[in-house]
């Protein structure tokens, strides 16, 4: 059995507590982590922001992609099969992908490598699969098992666009809540199931239908003289469900920035997904307001910026995905910073989806072709502003 070395030591100018009352010759704060936000701390105090780089050389760097250029690129966002959507990121225990369609899926998908979890960036549509019919609009986060065929029609006129994150060879589950009791964050009473319902009934089919399955990152095609999705009911604990951002009321503390840990969704065995929806800042005088720096040294972080104004990040826009891999501390913009400072903001209006994965996440060709090459000086010009 292996223990980790745990102790507390204090060396030099420091604060009480971490992310509050931060010494004033030293004013920026940066958190060394192990195992995400979930390990072993240190809290550093620097004189300068530890983004404070001039030039940065090498493949590792801070990069940021802009979906909504896809559609000018050779991996168009738009694809009719949705196995061909462009893949961002990826490792063996995840892929990221986005996926704009819209029009009906003329056929069933199913994902035979593990989970899919849908985040509805914009556009409504109905979603029909093994559990039932229902509606998914924008702000719903979808979890589809493993092994379940499904479909979506996008609504009259509408364009779905979505996140779509695969926990490879694996299950979502929702994190333990602990003391904070089971129905914090978000009461499981919300989340929503399919119906055996008219419209689920009114697709019943003798025609011929096609799943295109995935399995070992290659489809298959299995016809059928029917429509596959045609169960008359079902009783169990697995099913697609639905949860909305909106549901999710998130834990807040008036005198401690929270980690983004306090933030999460739904985990897999090797990544977590984080939800930052609005919330009032922290007022507490001596108390950090913005995300703390930080080296989070055994996970890479991906965000995908869904609606509002992105308090900690400058010329960021909806669609946009930020992506800060282990290795060199990340933190707010130097604007950002400053703007946080001055207190003149009392409630965020952000609403973001984080990943953060365990093992390294690798540059899909779609992604590179998107990709801002100036935002690792992003910090270094604001802060000569």
């Amino acid at each position: 059995m292996r223990s980790p070395i745990r102790f507390v030591k204090q060396e030099g100018t420091h604060s009480r507590q971490a992310h509050a009352d931060l010494p004033t010759d030293a004013p920026f704060e940066r958190e060394i982590g192990r195992n995400g936000f979930f390990g072993g701390a240190t809290h550093m105090h620097h004189q300068h922001a530890p983004t404070g780089w001039v030039e940065w050389t090498g493949e590792l760097r801070p990069r940021l992609f802009d979906t909504a250029a896809l559609a000018s690129t050779d991996y168009a966002c738009a694809t009719e099969l949705v196995w061909d959507a462009p893949v961002l990121l990826h490792n063996a225990f995840m892929s990221y992908r986005i996926w704009q369609v819209s029009s009906a899926m003329d056929y069933l998908a199913r994902n035979a490598d593990g989970d899919d979890l849908l985040f509805i960036h914009r556009g409504s549509a109905a979603l029909f699969c093994d559990y039932g019919h229902m509606t998914i609009t924008t702000g719903d986060y979808v979890v589809i098992p493993r092994g379940t065929m499904w479909r979506v029609a996008p609504l009259a006129g509408e364009t779905l666009e979505m996140l779509m994150i695969e926990a490879t060879n694996d299950a979502y589950m929702l994190p333990d809540k602990g003391m904070l009791g089971g129905q914090a964050i978000f009461d499981p009473a919300v989340l929503d199931t399919p119906s055996i319902n008219e419209a689920f009934k009114a697709q019943y089919s003798e025609d011929q239908w096609q799943v295109k399955v995935k399995r070992h990152q290659r489809v298959s095609t299995i016809t059928y003289p029917f429509n596959p999705l045609d169960a008359v009911g079902w009783h169990g604990e697995v099913s697609v469900v639905r949860v909305n951002w909106r549901d999710i009321r998130p834990v807040m503390s008036h005198r401690y920035h929270l980690p983004p840990s306090a933030h999460t969704t739904f985990m897999a065995q090797r990544f977590v997904v984080c939800t930052f929806v609005p919330r009032p800042l922290e007022s507490d005088p001596g108390a950090l307001k913005v995300p703390f720096y930080h080296s989070n040294e055994d996970y890479d972080e991906v965000l995908f910026y869904h609606a509002g104004d992105f308090f900690s990040r400058d010329n960021i826009a909806p669609g946009m995905v930020s992506f800060h891999p282990a290795g060199f501390a990340h933190g707010p913009h130097p604007k950002a910073y400053a703007n946080a400072q001055s207190a003149a903001k009392t409630m965020t209006d952000e609403v973001a989806v984080m990943v953060d994965t365990r093992d390294a996440l690798y540059v899909g060709d779609a992604a590179q072709q998107i990709e801002n090459p100036q935002y690792v000086n992003s910090w270094q010009v604001k802060e000569k502003e």
